[in-house]
């Protein structure tokens, strides 16, 4: 009786525990989501500059290619613009060196180290993750990626925060290694919206919600022709029934 009765003592404590420490983090109201949601092309675009200009410098885009921006509403001559911006390791050549040129658009985003060690080293041994998947790979996806870019807020008064590290109220343990990103104005865009943090956090969720799922749309077209065929296969179906068994008395 006594063991039973500190094994639910544990579980209760357990789950308080674990209930204190849940954090909450807020919904958004974005393009994409219901059955007829579609990415919002302007702000996936937008969404690209912030991650070029602020993102690029550490976080890769590995499985994302340049002419993939055609999605986006980019012309092939952008593209080309786009992707001659970065220097991609190619070779060997035939001299058997390696060398660097000019990114074209069949080239995966460039890579901002050239391995995992480099990229530890240049910060303070924290990985900064690839950014490819990033939407699909955390629980709650977009909602939050958005909140922890804007989750940064001045730690309790009680709290040491170690150095290199930064307090985050969205962060699980609300330690995170990287300093917040995003201010007001940081990017200027060329259709003239206003560069809030606010306006850029959901531009740059927006660009990475469509590099970790851009067949999405794609898929849900599928799914309403699907659904429609069924819908009219069901109705012939019940045509034909009547029409065969018109006769037969029950």
């Amino acid at each position: 009786m006594k063991k039973l009765f500190f094994i639910l003592f544990f579980l209760s404590s357990f789950n308080v525990f674990s209930a204190g420490s849940k954090i909450d983090i807020p919904k958004y109201d974005w393009s994409w989501k219901g059955f007829f949601g579609t990415y919002d092309r302007a702000s996936a675009q937008r969404g690209l500059k912030v991650y070029r200009e602020v993102c690029a410098g550490c976080h890769s885009m590995n499985y994302l290619s340049y002419r993939n921006l055609s999605d986006l509403g980019f012309s092939e001559d952008h593209i080309k613009v786009i992707a001659a911006e970065n220097l991609i390791l190619d070779g060997p050549n035939d001299e058997g060196e390696m060398f660097e040129r000019d990114g074209l658009p069949s080239d995966k985003f460039a890579n901002p180290y050239a391995n995992d060690k480099a990229a530890r080293a240049a910060n303070n041994g924290a990985y900064p993750p690839d950014l490819s998947l990033i939407v699909k790979a955390r629980p709650k996806g977009a909602d939050y990626v958005k909140s922890l870019l804007l989750g940064y807020v001045d730690p309790p008064k009680d709290m040491t925060i170690p150095n290199g590290q930064h307090y985050n109220k969205y962060m699980a343990g609300n330690l995170i290694a990287m300093a917040s990103p995003l201010s007001d104005g940081l990017v200027d865009y060329d259709d003239g919206t206003q560069n809030s943090m606010d306006q850029m956090t959901t531009d740059v969720t927006t660009f990475l919600a469509w590099a970790a799922e851009p067949s999405l749309e794609d898929r849900k077209r599928m799914g309403f022709k699907v659904i429609l065929f069924l819908v009219v296969l069901f109705i012939l179906a019940y045509i034909s029934k009547q029409q065969i068994w018109r006769d037969v008395k029950y």
